[in-house]
């Protein structure tokens, strides 16, 4: 049998304005290289489950890490901090930018980096990690777990959210990887579909997987929401696009 180990563990990287903040980081004991993935976390909050994700990718040879973008909020139970977030209208977009290229940098600056970095999210965060694609450069490929308000109606740009992600995409810097429900609300399967189209309109590399009799979040096992084969199927397809664009 072959010897299995991780590091995990709690650090503080630099956020946006150079906030020191908390990550979450996982990676294989060893000298690497590892290739990098960052996870922007949901809007239940910086929980349990991203650190699971954090971990399984960790598992399978990757260097993972899953910044708090709730951090300025303050310390408790994720659906404490989560409910006080929702008050404050969430983070800004140019927060959540400035985070997220700190857990990006710190990825790359270390020694046992390969030197690319994949980009997942998922329900706000799948939105956030489409919209920091179009925003930077600096990663590889990037994914989009069921991303709602990649696509904002009129009377939704509030102050922290200006801009809908889905009139970024003509500068979208790198392959994207969708996940949708065909039963989800948010995004539904026409905002899905216009998404679609924006990307087909710039001539984007991306691929899209829907899937039936399937809503939000159905990677989350611990919820009603869970749809196993949706979830094995959906898992696979995420674990092949890294690979593809990380590992060659």
């Amino acid at each position: 049998m072959t010897y299995e180990s991780m590091v995990a563990e709690t650090i503080k990287i630099k956020g946006y304005n150079g906030d020191p903040i908390n990550a979450y980081a996982a990676r294989p004991m060893g000298a690497g290289p590892f290739p990098g993935i960052v996870l922007i976390h949901h809007l239940p909050g910086w929980d349990e489950i991203y650190r699971e994700f954090t971990r399984r990718f960790a598992h399978h040879g990757y260097a993972a890490i899953s910044h708090n973008l709730y951090d300025r909020i303050g310390y408790g139970p994720s659906d404490d901090v989560a409910a006080k977030a929702r008050a404050q209208g969430g983070v800004s977009d140019d927060q959540m930018v400035g985070d997220t290229e700190g857990a990006v940098q710190w990825l790359r600056a270390q020694p046992w980096s390969n030197e690319k970095v994949g980009l997942i999210g998922s329900c706000s965060g799948g939105r956030q990690a489409f919209l920091y694609a179009c925003k930077r450069d600096n990663i590889d490929c990037v994914v989009d777990l069921w991303g709602g308000r990649v696509v904002q109606d009129e009377d939704d740009r509030p102050e922290k959210q200006p801009i809908q992600p889905i009139d970024m995409t003509a500068d979208l810097s790198c392959p994207l990887l969708g996940i949708f429900g065909n039963d989800d609300r948010a995004p539904n399967v026409e905002q899905v579909n216009q998404h679609e189209e924006q990307l087909k309109k710039y001539d984007k590399d991306y691929e899209f997987h829907r899937y039936d009799n399937a809503g939000h979040g159905i990677w989350y096992y611990y919820t009603p929401l869970y749809r196993v084969e949706q979830a094995m199927d959906s898992w696979a397809k995420t674990f092949k696009f890294f690979e593809k664009h990380l590992l060659a």
